[in-house]
């Protein structure tokens, strides 16, 4: 008989908070991406990544790796 693990994998942590916790971050990078997709640059969406990166961080207690 298979049991199932009741723990949340930090993969489904990532997964849930990218969609709940930090969805506001997550949209506003979105639009980012998506206002610049036709002639995206390196750094483009910078900003708005590393808020939508932090937040997750934070949601899931990762340190950062500066």
């Amino acid at each position: 008989m298979q049991t199932t693990k009741t723990s949340t994998t930090p993969l489904r942590q990532l997964a849930l908070h990218s969609t709940t916790t930090c969805s506001s971050h997550a949209t506003v990078y979105g639009k980012c991406i998506l206002a610049a997709y036709t002639d995206i640059r390196k750094d483009s969406c910078k900003q708005e990544f590393e808020k939508f990166g932090q937040c997750l961080r934070e949601a899931v207690c990762l340190p950062r790796n500066d």
